[in-house]
């Protein structure tokens, strides 16, 4: 498994803190194995997986849904389990799940739900927060009313109706319009200005490469890898130089095996794929040994791999 090599470091500055996690359900699916993670105060940490992988699973662990099965989860310096109360406090969380209260109004709801949390009213603070997500024109409103989209956008005031410090956000984009995504993360990067922590799972990869400081895979319920954002982009992306070529070939030849092109089903471009970390890419000697073998080309491109491919390839490499 890779590790992030700060994160054991960076636990004094850590807002979530969790150690050999484990969780097995009843009938024995084994969720999560062995989950060590650290999450630090004021960034925004994205954590990617397919379908099935133990992404809700931790979130609801953690944010004190789920039972743990072995292992400690710190949030702020708090045990989930013995300070589950200080700990509730601290976290906002938006699930994927639309649950609601269809027969209350916008503004009631957001109003009970701070004072769930023992939050004395403040009503100017709530009347920024729907504002600053398009709901105040709606306040009284039923929520059994309104469009999806603005459900989910109830979601969100409810969850940061307490002003949490930390902000988990479980797939909050999926299935919503345009205008909603983009409200959100203006409002994502609003909030971590003003020192949140948030921690989102997305399937929309490019909102991960975009927003987040670092990424987490996570894959049958293992940490594949933990890595600032940057970093991870470097480290495992490869560049490909593509040449149109003159004349369509049938075959590579023997001359140039070792490189590993590929044609494609035209016979017209060959593709080389290389380490943007290596300190000699083989593009010099590729192009010394394509004159030599008589090939000519007309033009040629690079393209760097997306965090998305990144990511399909850690998948499909497995822990």
């Amino acid at each position: 498994m890779h590790s992030d090599s700060t994160a054991r470091d960076a636990t004094t500055d850590a807002v979530i803190d969790v150690r050999g996690l484990d969780k097995t359900y009843e009938g024995g699916f084994q969720a999560l194995k062995g989950i060590d993670l650290t999450v630090r105060r004021g960034e925004i940490f994205a954590l990617l997986g397919p379908n099935g992988a133990g992404k809700t699973t931790l979130i609801s662990i953690i944010c004190g849904i789920v039972n743990p099965g072995s292992g400690t989860v710190t949030v702020d310096g708090h045990d989930i389990i013995r300070d589950w109360r200080k700990t509730r406090t601290i976290i906002g969380l938006v699930p994927q799940e639309l649950k609601t209260d269809a027969f209350e109004t916008v503004w009631n709801t957001v109003r009970f739900s701070r004072g769930l949390f023992g939050k004395a009213p403040d009503d100017a603070y709530l009347e920024q927060l729907l504002k600053d997500l398009s709901l105040w024109d709606k306040r009284d409103a039923k929520i059994l009313m309104l469009s999806g989209g603005m459900k989910r956008r109830v979601m969100i005031a409810k969850a940061l109706s307490h002003q949490p410090n930390v902000l988990f956000l479980d797939e909050p984009t999926a299935g919503v319009d345009v205008e909603l995504r983009r409200d959100m993360w203006a409002m994502v990067r609003r909030l971590r200005e003003s020192g949140v922590t948030i921690i989102l799972t997305t399937h929309y990869i490019e909102e991960a490469e975009d927003m987040a400081d670092r990424v987490g895979v996570i894959n049958k319920g293992e940490l594949i890898v933990v890595e600032d954002k940057t970093a991870l982009m470097q480290k495992l992306g490869k560049k490909q130089l593509r040449l149109q070529l003159h004349e369509p070939m049938a075959s590579v030849p023997e001359s140039l095996t070792d490189y590993g092109l590929e044609l494609n089903g035209k016979g017209d471009e060959i593709t080389y794929s290389y380490d943007t970390q290596s300190e000699r890419t083989g593009i010099t000697a590729l192009l010394r040994d394509l004159a030599a073998a008589g090939i000519g080309f007309k033009d040629l491109s690079t393209r760097q791999d997306t965090l998305e491919q990144i990511f399909v390839e850690l998948v499909r490499e497995g822990p």
